[in-house]
């Protein structure tokens, strides 16, 4: 029973380093090394007990400032033929694909393209076309792994209305998994078209 706590905590630690997020990252860690420590004081470790539990202060330091400081976005205007753009929707076209099957990457008809920043990293693209004033009928709205968490949606949507634009639809050829990130992002589906006003 003991060893099985050992290989459980062992287990948890090994499943954190394969997270994206740094915030998941660091969650699943900090219960494997919390796991773990109590599995060295069973066994009498106690330089192994000690080294998981500053880990798990780490850790938890670390979290608490990611939380108070909260990631810094910047929303960067592009154009279809911007080669940062290009490279993205490349780099990450099997991942896109996975989230919206069809999307034809660089060539797809848009007249307004973002790039999300944090810190300055890319981490989100937005592409769409103006349909009617203030309306964009949104192509791709995409989050790079490492930064899915919605965060960058809401500082997205936050931004747009400074760019002219009140009304983002979907046509809802996405997969279900970002139909549950529009509806939790409060867009409305009528008709398998999810609508959301800004502002």
């Amino acid at each position: 029973m003991i060893e099985l706590i050992g290989y459980l905590g062992s287990a948890l630690v090994v499943v954190s380093m394969l997270m994206s997020s740094v915030v998941k990252l660091r969650v699943i860690n900090t219960i494997g090394s919390g796991i773990f420590a109590a599995y060295a004081l069973m066994i009498h470790s106690y330089p192994t007990a000690l080294m998981n539990i500053c880990l798990v202060g780490i850790n938890i330091y670390n979290l608490l400032k990611l939380r108070q400081k909260g990631p810094s976005y910047d929303l960067v205007d592009a154009a279809q033929r911007d080669g940062l753009l290009h490279y993205l929707l490349d780099y990450y076209r099997e991942d896109i694909q996975t989230y919206f099957p069809g999307f034809p990457g660089a060539g797809a008809a848009a007249d307004r393209a973002y790039i999300v920043c944090c810190s300055g990293n890319p981490a989100g693209v937005l592409l769409g076309t103006e349909r009617a004033p203030g309306t964009l009928q949104v192509t791709l709205d995409y989050s790079t792994p490492t930064y899915r968490d919605c965060s960058i949606g809401s500082y997205l949507y936050s931004k747009l209305p400074s760019k002219g634009i009140d009304t983002l639809v979907f046509p809802g050829n996405g997969s279900q998994a970002h139909a549950a990130y529009l509806a939790k992002m409060g867009f409305l589906e009528e008709n398998g078209v999810y609508m959301k006003k800004l502002g």
